[in-house]
């Protein structure tokens, strides 16, 4: 009887399973269509279409790139402390350590450390703790190297070890029996053994026989790209190398620009040997050591096999001091620091600068194509960069003819080449925007596509931010007669705590390893697979029903930005009827705040620091319908206030900027999954200090009203944009081999099954060649987990002039078929 009942259930089962199966085969609609014209070639394909961008942001130079293992090595990082280095006591020893100006190496190497052992029996040392530690690795040679010198009393030796954090193993060691009483430069070599590969490790300098020691410039390098002095990582090298890039942006953005004109990139000061380069503080929190100057900049070209493409500073400084050098004679030496830095690279070494390359070590001059001339200098609010952009044309053109001048803005007074544009958007905004340049003005400048992003993931994109990236880059592909030049910014990040001032970057690290993201093997697939003229492509999709958008619904708040503000009197109601009410004289438990300092004083909740993106929240997220009321008052700070409402979570909800942009206009935002897209028109306005405004938000399904005082201010819908595509594509011919190559973005959950036509094809391989990403929208790579999302490579059979593929949901593939 039991084994009669089971059977049953398992033919149930099976029936149940194979019914279900036939309904899904049958609902599935037919098959779209895919078609390519091989025989109607269209615009040429730049051949340095895909570059890359480069900043000193995230540590991507100083504890990223460069090889360089010691942190705060010249003792410039901070004037009142040797930061990053540590003091160690062991064995009974005893004695002190500090900074000491008093006699130092050389201009440049203006500190030193000063380590006094005052009571011997063990060790005395300055112990390093790397740019988030100190890689050792099994069976490798470290170059170590330092300035020193001692006082008469000290007898030797000096002692340098590679040690696990807590000093209990030693993985190598050098020694330096005496040390001269006048400054010195000493070099060793600390190779290990057999060991577990591990980043939690120091690098200490230590002696234990009495007297003192000084120090400075202590570097410590591990093996480096092509064993290049001065070198790179030799895996990030590895994974730039592997995207196959044409061309190098250097030597950044806003790292050129500097947040004041004593801090922008001073190329003259980034030459010559190590300890002529007094380093620099840069624009991202964090001083450069400058040890990747304007020479390893162009060698790093020159070993990938890469142009550069050279950004010259053209008189401005960020904001928010926007300090800028007028036209005219007051901006002639900066013309000619330009024409400098050019000469540096291309000049032979009969000329004053090719003679100062030649003496730093490159004899033979760099091939340059192309010079950006400032950079985003669209911030300048004087407007200034038309009378700078001709200065600087005028004379780089007279010289040097021949090269190709880069706007970052467009401009009236001369005819750039190329102007460059910057996008940082949604990946859904990057897709929907992929015909960006179809209708692009072809008889104007040509465009560099400089910056570009699509923003969701942190350190590192997501699978749905590579599938915006490509998105975008098939129509950058498709447009690529007008669009010649472009580059996924920013490039790097390291990974660990307060090392990243960038939420979405390409490639991802920390002190021992590295790993590539969703969005770098997209580049990687693009930049690999470039054809060399567009073909004219045609997409039907599978067609599935669509999918209505859920209401709108959710909590609501207030919130500053580098503002100080006070709100009171908040209440909400539904249909006419009060479902929230606030005071504040009881306080504000029931308000989850976030960043800032809020509390409550009478009836009033304040925030009363000025940092970015402060938050007080609450009610149901479920709410919807509401007209939301307060009152909100700025009391000191740069800009207005924000009022938050259909708030989902913290990545989620939807804000009225009111002041927003530095007290210069209104404006409706919405955070999708963390990244903000401006929702409906730009208001004009400023917010008075010390003022009480009546704000009140109605919502009604998708509809929003925004009103300040009573009056009517901003009306908009809430709509989600609605997804891209589902299927964005691009093709291209190869002449060299013949292949046709499609590149295929499937921007929704479910599969394409696409019929694949090649018109005007007299005959095809019988086999093509298909690698592809594909994976959930959210999933990420890291560390811990580098190869979640990685391609996969297949054949498959073609049969035909016309063959049927199914793309997965969630994809981006690339397919190569030999035509005729």
């Amino acid at each position: 009887m039991i084994s009669r009942t089971v059977s049953q259930a398992v033919v149930l089962a099976c029936m149940g399973a194979a019914f279900g199966a036939a309904s899904a085969r049958a609902a599935e609609p037919p098959p779209g269509k895919l078609t390519v014209q091989i025989d109607q070639p269209g615009a040429a394909i730049s051949p340095m279409l895909y570059g890359m961008m480069t900043e000193e942001i995230n540590h991507s130079y100083d504890g990223g790139l460069y090889g360089e293992l010691i942190q705060n090595r010249s003792f410039k990082d901070d004037p009142a402390n040797p930061v990053h280095w540590s003091f160690l006591q062991e064995g009974g020893a005893a004695g002190s350590m500090g900074l000491d100006g008093a006699k130092p190496v050389i201009g440049a190497l203006s500190a030193s450390l000063k380590l006094t052992i005052t009571h011997g029996g063990g060790r005395v040392g300055a112990a390093n703790e790397g740019y988030w530690g100190i890689p050792a690795r099994p069976n490798t040679t470290y170059q170590a190297s330092f300035y020193a010198r001692s006082s008469d009393t000290f007898t030797g030796p000096l002692t340098l070890d590679l040690e696990s954090n807590d000093g209990a193993r030693v993985y190598a060691q050098a020694r330096i029996d005496k040390i001269s009483s006048e400054w010195r430069k000493y070099h060793v070599m600390l190779s290990t053994g057999e060991l577990t590969p591990s980043a939690a490790n120091r690098f200490v300098v230590s002696a234990s026989t009495l007297g003192t020691v000084w120090l400075s410039q202590v570097s410590l390098f591990p093996p480096t790209y092509q064993n290049r002095a001065n070198g790179n990582r030799i895996d990030l090298m590895q994974k730039m190398a592997a995207m196959k890039p044409t061309f190098l942006r250097l030597p950044g953005g806003n790292y050129l620009e500097g947040n004041a004109i004593a801090e922008r990139f001073d190329w003259k000061q980034t030459i010559h040997g190590m300890d002529d380069r007094p380093g620099h503080q840069g624009p991202w929190g964090y001083r450069s050591t400058d040890g990747l100057g304007l020479l390893e900049f162009f060698e790093w070209c020159e070993d990938l096999k890469v142009e550069p493409i050279l950004a010259v500073y053209a008189g401005y400084s960020l904001p928010p001091k926007n300090e800028k050098i007028d036209p005219g004679p007051d901006l002639a030496p900066y013309v000619q620091d330009a024409l400098d830095e050019i000469e540096y690279a291309t000049g032979d070494i009969d000329t004053k600068w090719g003679a100062a390359r030649a003496a730093d070590g490159h004899p033979e001059p760099f091939k340059i194509q192309y010079v950006e001339i400032g950079n985003e200098d669209w911030f300048d609010p004087s407007g200034s960069y038309d009378g700078r952009f001709a200065q600087f044309f005028d004379a780089i053109r007279a010289k040097y003819p021949s090269l190709k001048l880069i706007a970052t803005m467009p401009v009236r007074s001369r005819a750039a080449d190329l102007n460059d544009e910057h996008f940082y958007r949604s990946p859904a905004e990057m897709a929907k925007d992929a015909k960006h340049y179809d209708n692009y003005k072809r008889t104007g400048p040509k465009v560099f596509v400089g910056e570009w992003a699509s923003i969701e993931g942190s350190p590192t994109p997501s699978m749905n931010a590579a599938l915006g990236d490509a998105a975008w880059l098939t129509g950058l592909e498709r447009n690529s007669d007008v669009v010649l030049l472009s580059c996924y910014a920013p490039m790097l990040v390291n990974v660990n705590p307060d090392a990243s001032q960038w939420g979405t970057n390409l490639i991802g690290y920390d002190a021992l390893t590295s790993f590539a993201s969703p969005s770098y093997y997209v580049q990687k697939m693009f930049g690999s697979n470039r054809g060399d003229v567009v073909l004219p492509v045609d997409v039907t999709p599978q067609a599935y029903p669509a999918v209505t958008p859920a209401p709108t619904a959710g909590a609501v708040g207030v919130g500053t930005w580098v503002t100080q503000a006070e709100f009171k009197d908040a209440s909400v109601t539904h249909d006419g009827r009060t479902i929230y009410q606030k005071d504040f004289t009881s306080g504000a438990d029931d308000w989850k705040k976030s960043g800032g300092s809020w509390s409550v004083e009478g009836d009033v909740l304040k925030e009363t620091t000025e940092i970015e993106n402060c938050r007080a929240v609450t009610g149901s997220p479920m709410w919807s319908d509401y007209s939301y009321s307060v009152k909100a008052r700025k009391t000191a700070g740069a800009e207005g206030f924000l009022v938050m409402f259909h708030v989902k979570d913290d990545d989620n909800y939807l804000w009225w900027n009111v002041g927003g942009w530095g007290n210069s206009r209104a404006v409706l935002e919405r955070s999708v999954k963390g990244v903000k897209s401006q929702l409906g028109p730009i208001v004009p306005m400023q917010v008075e200090t010390g003022r009480w405004y009546d704000v009140r938000v109605d919502v009604q399904g998708h509809h929003i009203r925004c009103f300040l005082d009573g009056k009517l201010l901003e009306e908009t819908d809430d709509f989600l944009p609605p997804p891209p595509g589902p299927v964005i594509t691009t093709a291209s011919r190869d002449k060299a081999t013949g292949d046709v190559i499609l590149k295929v973005v499937n921007y929704q959950q479910k599969p394409q099954n696409l019929t694949i036509a090649l018109e005007g094809a007299s005959s095809i391989a019988k086999t093509a060649t298909v690698e592809q990403i594909a994976g959930n929208p959210d999933d990420v790579n890291s560390i811990d987990a580098p190869s979640k999302i990685a391609p996969t490579k297949a054949t498959i059979k073609t049969g035909g002039k016309t063959f049927t593929h199914r793309f997965p949901g969630y994809s981006v593939s690339v397919i190569r078929v030999k035509a005729e």
